[in-house]
């Protein structure tokens, strides 16, 4: 497997930590034609919605694109363009994985632990303008985003509730 196939399969065991902890399903489509790679759904529920899904982009890099706070991630066109209408029936985020440089750093395990290194930070792109770019667009997304349990948790509630991640 190349480091880019370890990186996927890194950050997609990092997408199915996160919504099991919270205590949510997760869906992968069979063919990622639409920029969905993930899907994550909630059961039941009360709120102007029941059962609230969040569908993902994810993508995962071990370049330094954290400075001052902020993530600067070069997303390709298509993916932009496929996460910015504000018309889907389900929200979309793009989560961008951190992972550090040397691959034998992104798990540490002990027998009474498993940490996974680095983390994942989360963008919705709904709404925002097209663009005249034609590969990529720089997504920037504040560290305070970070796809957690409890952000999680958080955006399903307000997608319980009709609103947007």
């Amino acid at each position: 497997m190349d480091e880019n196939q370890q990186k996927e399969q890194f950050s997609n065991a990092y997408i199915r930590a996160i919504a099991a902890t919270a205590g949510y399903s997760v869906y992968k489509p069979e063919v990622d034609d639409d920029s969905v790679d993930w899907g994550v759904t909630a059961r039941g529920g009360n709120g102007t919605y029941k059962s609230p899904k969040v569908e993902m982009q994810l993508k995962c890099t071990s370049k330094d694109i954290l400075k001052n706070g902020v993530l600067s991630f070069p997303l390709k066109i298509k993916n932009y363009d496929d996460l910015r209408p504000d018309n889907y029936q389900v929200p979309r985020i793009l989560v961008v994985v951190l992972v550090p440089g040397n691959v034998s750093d992104w798990l540490l395990q002990t027998p009474t632990s498993l940490a996974l290194h680095r983390c994942g930070y989360w963008v919705s792109l709904n709404g925002k303008d097209q663009v005249s770019n034609t590969s990529t667009v720089t997504i920037t997304i504040p560290e305070s985003q970070m796809f957690s349990v409890m952000e999680l948790s958080k955006m399903m509630d307000r997608i319980r509730q009709g609103g947007q991640p």
